[in-house]
């Protein structure tokens, strides 16, 4: 990796990983922080809900008293009988009060009981002197909560009526709520509203609940003293509470809420495995990105670097037989040649030169055909031996020369298949050329042809200095020259492999490529036979 692509990489980093790092560490160490908010606004939401339940409890009973202020205004604690058909009515509408009580200011006993099991029967009277039991029980209830009532007073002085909720302890299952009637320009009175309160949870609060409930949430009711669940909106009774919260009214019960199907730990974990997921994608497609925007950075400045020195060495190959022609020429034009045969020589010498140039021409003509989709291929039916032999002949007596054992063997019974002659031959020249370029110490050259299954093969063996593993993937890229060792060292234009590769797609062939560093390289050119079953002239 040069020092461009290294640079280029570092500041990929710099700008769009180092960022993204410093945002994943501050964005996973603020989770906790982040959970622990929404966990306490989840905990504010329920409360608010519990707080709105106590709040409509309240506000029921707030609408008794009103009723009952006025019902009973006129019931005077010194007569014994009180006929009133509406106070009647208000106990049937709520089944939850088992009774009424009222009492002057002195707190020095109750007076009158208004029993609600009297108002079925309008012969006995509906007002009554109360039993000595029930008198003492509700006169302990009283002295128990003075403190209470005194606030009461102070409150009512103040043009505010309270309601203080105060628990037998009898086990009776009832409790009583205390308030004062009146104002400052008429009698106060102590009034006690006694409340069964597993009714007045089941007729009062219960379509409440229900109804802010829904489907979201199970909002229960438990008796505190026997641990028991008195109410539950939900279906099951055996879910998690989640928030808890005194039923205002009753204090012997406490207000549940949970929430259905996850709880709130269930809901913070799950934002965060998903804020985790979301981090964790947001860095993936970051490096993602940054390796794709390197990669394809560092194949550009490849390619730029591949160009330059393809232009290097295309200058270096043009120029090296031009060299060499010039000097022969111009050593015979100067007659300093004397013997025929050394003439002879230089100009075999030329020859040979101009033909290589011609070569190195061609290819890089024929190369600028093929990126422009200019080629043109001839189909025709032939004979891959004859096709091989033709090059033999002509490249023989040149290897010969060269030092080179160069054998041919061609394969029996071959059919004809369609290609392009002139191609063909030229992808293996190119091969063969590769083979003279890359042989060192053993120059051997081998062509063979054959068949195997449904497939015809051109293959050309050398046993020269071979490519490493790594090097065979990109031998076929134009442009591409191995970086290192001897192959490297020896100048070519880069495309001669590029041309074969591209001569083969046209011929919906392939290439395969077997070499070992040291011990020489096999390509084999290799024709499908049902691909090649039609004639004519195509593009390539």
């Amino acid at each position: 990796m040069n020092k461009q692509v290294q640079k280029i990489g570092l500041i990929l980093v710099l700008i769009i990983l180092l960022p993204a790092a410093i945002f994943t560490v501050f964005e996973i160490t603020s989770l906790d922080d982040n959970e622990r908010v929404i966990e306490e606004i989840y905990r504010n939401q329920l409360e608010a809900i519990l707080y709105s339940v106590n709040q409509y409890s309240e506000d029921a009973a707030s609408t008794w008293a009103n009723r009952i202020d006025n019902l009973f205004s006129g019931w005077n604690i010194e007569n014994k009988s009180y006929d009133c058909r509406e106070c009647e009515r208000f106990l049937t509408e709520n089944n939850s009060i088992t009774g009424i009580f009222k009492s002057d200011t002195s707190l020095s006993g109750v007076n009158r009981f208004f029993s609600s099991g009297l108002k079925d029967n309008s012969s006995i009277p509906i007002v009554s002197g109360i039993e000595d039991s029930l008198q003492k029980k509700i006169n302990n209830l009283v002295q128990t909560n003075r403190a209470g009532i005194e606030r009461l007073l102070s409150y009512k002085s103040g043009g505010y009526r309270k309601i203080l909720p105060a628990v037998t302890g009898d086990g009776s299952g009832e409790s009583i709520l205390l308030f004062i009637s009146g104002d400052n320009s008429t009698t106060r009175y102590l009034y006690g509203i006694v409340v069964n309160a597993e009714t007045f949870i089941e007729y009062v609060l219960s379509p409440k609940i229900q109804e802010i409930a829904r489907d979201e949430f199970t909002i229960s009711v438990t008796n505190e003293k026997s641990k028991q669940l008195v109410y539950t909106s939900g279906k099951e009774s055996g879910e998690t509470i989640q928030q808890k919260k005194s039923l205002w009214l009753l204090p012997e019960y406490s207000l549940g809420i949970a929430l259905r199907g996850n709880t709130i730990d269930d809901i913070v974990r799950e934002r965060m495995y998903i804020n985790l997921l979301l981090i964790l994608i947001l860095v993936l497609t970051l490096v993602i990105g940054a390796w794709i925007i390197f990669r394809n950075v560092k194949r550009e400045v490849e390619l730029a670097q591949i160009k330059s020195d393809f232009v290097s060495n295309v200058s270096h190959e043009l120029r090296t037989p031009l060299a060499l022609i010039s000097m022969f020429a111009e050593t015979l034009e100067m007659e300093r040649v004397k013997t025929e045969s050394k003439k002879k020589e230089y100009y075999s010498i030329i020859s040979h030169e101009a033909n290589r140039l011609g070569r190195i021409v061609n290819t890089i003509l024929n190369f600028s055909k093929m990126e422009a989709g200019k080629r043109k291929y001839t189909f025709a039916m032939e004979d891959l031996n004859d096709i091989v032999v033709s090059i033999y002949q002509n490249y023989s007596y040149h290897l010969f020369n060269k030092g080179f054992d160069f054998e041919f063997e061609p394969g029996i019974d071959l059919v004809k298949i369609n290609v392009d002659r002139e191609a063909v031959s030229e992808a293996v020249v190119n091969l063969v050329d590769n083979a003279v370029k890359y042989s060192s110490d053993t120059k051997y050259i081998k062509i063979l042809t054959g068949k195997e299954n449904a497939s015809l093969y051109i293959e050309v063996q050398d046993k020269g200095i071979g490519i490493n593993e790594e090097e065979q993937k990109k031998v076929f890229d134009k442009f591409y020259r191995v970086s290192t060792g001897l192959v490297h060292s020896t100048k070519g234009t880069g495309l001669g492999l590029s041309l074969v590769k591209h001569i083969m797609d046209a011929h919906s062939g392939t290439i395969e490529l077997k070499s070992k560093p040291g011990e020489g390289t096999t390509f084999r050119l290799i024709f499908f036979e049902n691909l090649l079953n039609t004639g004519g002239e195509q593009n390539g």
